[in-house]
């Protein structure tokens, strides 16, 4: 057998590349949308893709099944679980409960596992020639390493009212299938520590069976279902806002991205000529600070990029990217995975225009200024991060509500901005002063450093 994880460390999601090196044909699980890293493992190992297979429709990515269908002419192998509203709406191999897939050797036994989402599928592994017992589990958004998929993300993300109470019951079912595994069996999930799929994510990329019946919180109530349900819909994640987005694309036909584009690099003038663009300056949030595009919001090429880009950014606009020379690739992988594709071009060099300064302020400034009648203080974390612990006198205003909300009755106070170490501050405050408020002030520093300081907190 031939094993690889493929690891996006950006959206902390994970998809699986498994071979019959005796057979060389291979299948892959759950893979994202730029597919060319399949492709390089299966020319490198003398393998043919001749199964591709998904564990549910996806709301945190836009997976790349089809496009490596399309490339490869594997076939593709879906769940038909979960009743009439959770069908795939294109051609695929329907899979129920118990259904096997063969890949050469291998055979993977089809456990529906439903919770996170009604149709979700669980692939167990078997390798023929070594033993009959299965080997690992791939558990999608069921089981993770210290903690299970939540089941609330219909309700939240796509506004499907009724749908959690009734996936945390599956979920409870769903796990005593799961204890029923031998405890050695392998568990290769499809997320780790970062995800917005649960609350606990483990960072580490596998784990066992046995090691999740010990140490997972979710198997720790016996029969005591009302205490599972309650802990598993407290404290949540807010649920990102273009999960509602890829649940939609990865449902239904759609066309097809087959290899990463390209996009042409222009200068800031003609970028700025394209007034129907959003202008998306990527570069670290120093630099940002010291000069930017007036209009720009800045939201940083690090892992967390598309997460944020799903967040403040509309996908039917087209987007003007500002990039560090050499980062355009990089970039245009990581939008692409959230279907984010209508990138128009990107600019490098700010140097013929005039730049706009970020107004930052310091611990000091923000103690002395935030009880004023004239200013308020946003903390734009999450709820749980707020409510553990938070500036005093900081209004909440979680930074994903602000696309929805404008806080338009604060327009004509300053308005500073905090977040917990300045990332989230930074897309905020650009956020707010491209939407046409004046007075923004950034606390880069943000909460790390208010506690740093020795400051007040409440």
């Amino acid at each position: 057998m031939f094993f690889q994880q493929v690891y996006d460390k950006t959206l902390a999601q994970a998809s699986y590349f498994i071979g019959c090196q005796a057979k060389k044909v291979a299948i892959v699980i759950d893979a994202q949308r730029d597919v060319d890293v399949y492709l390089e493992i299966a020319k490198q190992n003398n393998m043919e893709i001749t199964h591709i297979a998904e564990t549910h429709i996806h709301a945190d990515f836009l997976a790349g099944s089809r496009e490596l269908a399309e490339l490869t002419g594997a076939k593709l192998y879906l769940s038909d679980e979960g009743g009439a509203d959770w069908q795939y709406e294109f051609a695929h191999e329907g899979l129920k409960d118990g259904d096997v897939i063969k890949v050469g050797n291998l055979s993977l036994t089809v456990m529906h596992t439903p919770g996170h989402t009604p149709e979700s599928i669980s692939f167990i592994l078997r390798d023929h020639p070594a033993s009959e017992e299965p080997v690992m589990i791939f558990t999608g958004d069921f089981v993770f390493v210290g903690d299970i998929g939540r089941p609330d993300l219909l309700e939240e993300a796509a506004g499907m009212i009724g749908t959690k109470d009734i996936g945390a019951e599956q979920m409870f079912a769903s796990l005593k299938k799961f204890i029923a595994l031998p405890d050695y069996v392998q568990v290769w999930p499809g997320h780790g520590a970062g995800s917005a799929c649960g609350k606990a994510l483990g960072a580490v990329p596998s784990s066992t069976v046995g090691y999740e019946k010990i140490r997972n919180w979710a198997f720790q109530f016996g029969e005591d279902y009302e205490g599972f349900k309650n802990y598993l819909l407290s404290d949540q994640p807010e649920a990102p806002t273009y999960f509602a987005m890829m649940k939609k694309l990865n449902k239904v036909d759609r066309p097809l991205l087959v290899e990463v584009p390209t996009h042409p690099t222009i200068s800031i003038e003609e970028g700025l000529a394209k007034s129907d663009s959003i202008l998306v300056d990527t570069r670290n949030k120093v630099e940002f600070a010291k000069g930017h595009v007036k209009g720009a919001i800045n939201i940083q090429n690090n892992n967390s990029l598309a997460n944020w880009a799903g967040w403040m950014l509309p996908f039917d606009k087209n987007l003007v990217i500002v990039a560090e020379e050499g980062r355009q690739e990089e970039i245009t992988r990581k939008l692409m995975r959230i279907g984010m594709d209508h990138i128009e071009a990107f600019v490098t060099d700010l140097s013929t225009v005039p730049l706009s300064e970020t107004k930052l302020v310091d611990a000091d400034t923000v103690e002395s200024w935030k009880d004023k009648e004239d200013t308020v203080l946003f903390d734009v974390r999450g709820k749980t991060e707020f409510e553990t612990a938070h500036i005093p006198g900081a209004i909440h205003k979680f930074i994903g509500n602000l696309p929805k909300k404008l806080p338009t009755e604060y327009k004509d106070k300053k308005i500073i901005i905090q977040c917990q170490s300045g990332d989230r501050a930074t897309i905020a405050a650009s956020f707010l002063e491209k939407n046409g408020f004046e007075q923004v002030y950034n606390y880069a520093g943000s909460f790390i450093d208010w506690k740093n300081k020795g400051k007040e907190t409440t």
